[in-house]
């Protein structure tokens, strides 16, 4: 029956994770099927491998994040 929802009304995705700045995961309140962006901007199903690219993306984000605050007090 959810499917059934979003073949005729469309998917309402929302954001369930926030990778990066420009980058997120979406998961379909109805039928939980998910969604993310790839490099290029595009609207794509999340499939293991995005899920890896992702996980890798926000580690290396969040270092990055540390490694500016670290300066900034250091600089203070």
């Amino acid at each position: 029956m959810k499917n059934v929802y979003c073949s005729l009304f469309g998917h309402d995705y929302r954001v369930s994770k926030v990778v990066t700045y420009h980058v997120k995961e979406y998961k379909c309140k109805n039928c939980k099927s998910e969604m993310t962006i790839d490099g290029n901007g595009k609207f794509i199903p999340l499939t293991p491998k995005f899920k890896e690219i992702n996980s890798v993306l926000n580690r290396v984000h969040t270092r990055r994040l540390e490694k500016g605050q670290k300066l900034f007090l250091l600089n203070s």
